[in-house]
């Protein structure tokens, strides 16, 4: 079987206070968007193998290879092989992603699975943005990324998604933002104050001005000004697009949305290769919502 995963992009990202576990609550409007990894999963006619593109990432804790494992699927007899299309240590949730789709092909009967927990629990087990990509599409997720909420189907848009050279990894992300705090009062996150909860509305509405207006990232301005990278990429890309440039995740990569796809591919057209790579897409689900 070929198993597609896609890339996602935060809409909003709000980092809310820190638990005592040492572990952020969020809030974010998520969506996917097609951008993709590919997984394919064929009998072992030999020894069975996990081989991945590119090759550094074949490691024992990948994603894919925790994820067949808590899924309880037996890998003795599967040869498994993962095409990267997604950059890592972007913000895209590539790995994250990667891992949802093996879940998913499990509880839907594509693969042999003795889960030993249910499907939500297991998902989280695996990371935080894991269970965000089993609702199939947009959605708001909040509390340490269990708390789901699926927004329905994606609206027709395009991004314009740049990947500087750079990565930044999660750990070192929050450890900026946390610094970057010092000396103020926690951020508690009122929902009735809420960017997120009225760009999920306007989402869903499909008003694509006024969630242009509610894009927001709390990681944007530490991670920028410690990445000169990323500032540099964030500026370029809001020349060529006429618009803000927002990062998704902690980063690093960074996005531009349009209403149309023309629009999108003429803003590419713009771009200097020198700032970093350039992806076009459309947002995408799994059809669920239709």
């Amino acid at each position: 079987m070929l198993l597609r995963a896609p890339a996602k992009l935060n809409l909003t990202l709000e980092v809310l206070d820190r638990r005592d576990d040492g572990y952020h609550r969020v809030r974010s409007v998520m969506a996917p968007i097609a951008i993709w990894d590919e997984i394919e999963i064929t009998p072992a006619d030999g020894d069975p193998a996990f081989a991945c593109e590119p090759a550094a990432l074949e490691i024992p804790g990948n994603l894919v290879i925790r994820a067949l494992d808590a899924a309880g699927i037996e890998r003795g007899s599967l040869r498994v092989h993962l095409r990267k299309g997604i950059p890592t240590g972007a913000g895209l949730g590539g790995g994250s992603s990667d891992a949802a789709a093996i879940l998913a092909a499990a509880r839907d009967g594509a693969l042999r699975a003795h889960a030993a927990a249910p499907w939500p629990e297991v998902a989280r087990s695996l990371g935080s943005d894991v269970p965000f990509f089993l609702a199939g599409g947009p959605a708001l997720v909040e509390g340490t990324g269990e708390r789901v909420t699926p927004a329905g189907a994606a609206p027709p848009w395009w991004a314009v998604v740049v990947m500087p050279p750079a990565e930044v990894a999660t750990a070192e992300a929050y450890g900026l933002l946390d610094r970057a705090r010092e000396g103020h009062a926690r951020k508690r996150g009122d929902r009735a104050q809420s960017r997120s909860i009225r760009a999920l509305e306007a989402l869903q509405r499909r008003e694509f001005a006024a969630l242009s207006d509610l894009l927001e990232n709390d990681f944007q301005e530490p991670i920028a000004h410690a990445y000169p990278a990323v500032e540099c990429a964030a500026a370029a890309l809001s020349r060529i697009a006429g618009r803000r440039a927002l990062l998704t995740g902690s980063g690093a990569a960074l996005y531009a949305l349009f209403e149309e796809e023309a629009a999108a591919r003429a803003a590419a057209g713009r771009w200097d290769l020198a700032n970093g790579c350039l992806f076009v897409a459309p947002f995408t689900d799994d059809g669920s919502w239709r």
